[in-house]
């Protein structure tokens, strides 16, 4: 697992005689020594299943998002489903085993309810179809695979470090541990002192970047091996790219349309105030060096947005697209003050053409937006209507396109020259394969 190589060595190992089998809090795997070795001599290969388990809940981050949950156990069972299901799909020897008639059923019908297998969307799913007692258990018992209460005790961390606002040190220890510091007497904080050097103090929302970041270089890693014939990984790369697009946000995107323009404001950036605060002392009103009165900002001056109105877009999702939109633009710092929204309305062809000078005025324009249309969908009108608008010089500053569809419909056979993302609202890949290499795909979380 050459591509898992930034996230292999990334966490320490602690014996911890609190639990009774193994778990890890992000930073460390926390383990019972007498169920290590058991399950070493009796099962190695469940051996490396459970540390690729842990390392998986690691990369998508569940231990960090688990107390945002009502139902915890609920939580922990759709993660661990969640973790298995790529571990079953991954084509190692090491880690392969054969699965249960019980299991391949689960997979069979949460994949077919579900679609891509994330513990978000596994709990919202037994949320709506909660299972009978007797199927929680059976599912406890054969997805479960490691201790999670190491979970609970990271959600106490972060809300202790956002009442606190600095790192809380790692002063857990095993059993033997707090023995020692007992009997030692004096040696108490040296044996804590290196209780702490095996975890680095970190907040728990330093960890959770990093682990971020060790997902996006398993991904690129991921990427590239499946470019070389590779096909070992399973469903890994799918879930990751995934879970990735719902969490970056329209704002992401619409950082990649902004262009780079002089705005008169003052630059603190470039200007140093102890030179002006010392003339000013010295000669009473005159200061040594002025302010920069212009800087050069980032931020969107023309953007479109094409709404696809045939049959099969609903009329109040294209809305919260809408608002959505409208409520990131109107960030001052996202959008000139004078701008240029232009909004297509297109089926299988353009029906209504919007010209817009500012972010509320795109809300109004939300609110009373209505479906024209409602025929087949064909992405090529709008493409070609923009070429044709810069030849004419009316978009001369056009640096992106956000196509809010289903990702049904046919789209050009060739890039253009600004950057187009396609915002899909059905919170599963319906359709996500069809849309071209060249354009970014985002999803509308119809439950945000």
């Amino acid at each position: 697992m050459r591509f898992m190589g930034s996230a292999l060595d990334s966490l320490s190992y602690v014996m911890d005689l609190n639990t009774r089998t193994a778990g890890t809090d992000a930073a460390n795997i926390r383990f019972n020594p007498t169920f290590l070795m058991q399950l070493y001599i009796e099962r190695p290969r469940n051996l490396n299943r459970l540390y690729i388990h842990m390392l998986l809940h690691c990369i998508f981050r569940h231990m960090f998002g688990s107390g945002e949950h009502e139902d915890a156990e609920l939580f922990d069972l759709s993660a661990d489903i969640a973790v298995e299901s790529i571990l079953d799909s991954m084509e190692y020897s090491t880690v392969q085993t054969t699965h249960s008639d019980f299991r391949q059923l689960w997979y069979e019908k949460l994949e077919g309810e579900v679609g891509v297998l994330t513990a978000e969307k596994l709990y919202k799913y037994f949320t709506e179809h909660p299972p009978t007692y007797n199927e929680f258990v059976k599912l406890g018992a054969e997805f479960t695979k490691d201790d999670h209460s190491f979970w609970a005790r990271l959600e106490e961390e972060q809300k202790d470090d956002r009442g606190r606002g600095e790192p809380k040190p790692d002063n857990r220890g095993s059993d033997e541990d707090q023995q020692d510091n007992a009997d030692d007497g004096d040696g108490s904080a040296n044996d804590q002192k290196d209780q702490q050097e095996i975890r680095a103090v970190k907040l728990p929302k330093e960890l959770e970047e990093e682990w971020k970041k060790k997902a996006d270089r398993v991904k690129v890693e991921i990427e590239a091996y499946k470019g070389q014939g590779s096909d070992e990984y399973g469903s890994l790369l799918r879930t990751l790219s995934f879970v990735q697009r719902r969490r970056k946000g329209y704002q992401h995107f619409l950082k990649r349309f902004a262009i780079l323009h002089e705005e008169t404001k003052v630059d603190p950036d470039s200007f140093d105030y102890a030179y002006y605060q010392y003339g000013m002392e010295l000669y009473g009103n005159i200061p040594l060096i002025e302010e920069n009165e212009y800087r050069d900002t980032k931020k969107i001056r023309t953007l479109v947005i094409a709404i696809d109105t045939s049959g099969s877009c609903q009329e109040t999702l294209v809305q919260r697209f809408l608002n959505e939109t409208a409520d990131i633009l109107a960030r001052q710092e996202s959008f000139f003050r004078r701008a240029e929204i232009l909004v297509i309305e297109c089926d299988d062809q353009i029906q209504e053409e919007v010209w817009l000078k500012n972010p509320d005025e795109l809300k109004r324009y939300s609110d009373g937006f209505h479906v024209r249309g409602g025929f087949g969908t064909d992405f090529r009108p709008v493409f070609q209507r923009l070429e044709n608008l810069q030849k004419e010089g009316r978009l001369k500053n056009l640096k992106g396109l956000m196509y809010f569809t289903d990702g049904y419909g046919n789209y050009p056979e060739r890039p253009y020259p600004w950057e187009t993302a396609f915002v899909l609202f059905k919170d599963e890949e319906n359709g996500h394969e069809m849309v071209p290499d060249w354009a970014y795909t985002l999803y509308l979380d119809e439950n945000s």
